[in-house]
């Protein structure tokens, strides 16, 4: 929960700043007042900054706004897509490619599936979609991983080296 904290927030403030800098010097000193000093675009990004993070707050603080229900929906996206990709990647040494395409084709389908025709009929199939996704993508990932052709000798070396390392 801490990393999609820490995400959310990284994310936020570079926006914040883009949403900023982007009108202070493309709006501001390319249209308004094209001899603007630094100094007043500066001035003009700050009260920019304050501007867009106060409309934020008060979007943040309507409970009825779709931004929270998008924003969700993508985190689920992303999750289900890469979450087990990186999970099998790192502690199973029999993860193949195909596995990993197939998890992630699957991953991210299912979260599609879930929210636009599954969740509407409710009952057991209201939960978010993020669960039965990164459900069916951690299976797909390993049976179509044990279906396919066993990474090379080299590589599952290099798998037991790293693992070793980061072991002791």
């Amino acid at each position: 929960m801490a990393g999609i904290l820490a995400a959310t927030i990284s994310s936020s403030d570079s926006y914040l700043l883009i949403a900023a800098s982007a009108f202070s010097k493309n709006v501001y000193q390319g249209i308004f007042r094209k001899k603007a000093t630094d100094r007043e675009v500066l001035w003009v990004s700050r009260i920019t900054l304050l501007v867009v993070a106060l409309i934020a707050m008060l979007i943040a603080l309507d409970e009825n706004s779709i931004i929270f229900t998008v924003v969700s929906f993508a985190w689920a996206g992303f999750g289900a897509t890469f979450g087990p990709a990186m999970l099998f990647s790192l502690f199973w040494k029999r993860t193949t490619r195909s596995g990993i395409i197939a998890g992630m084709i699957s991953g991210g389908g299912m979260v599609f599936l879930w929210k636009l025709l599954l969740n509407p009929l409710g009952g057991i199939f209201g939960l978010y979609e993020l669960l039965p996704a990164f459900i069916l993508s951690c299976i797909v990932i390993f049976v179509v991983s044990l279906l396919s052709k066993a990474p090379s000798e080299e590589i599952q070396e290099e798998f037991g080296k790293v693992k070793a390392e980061c072991q002791g």
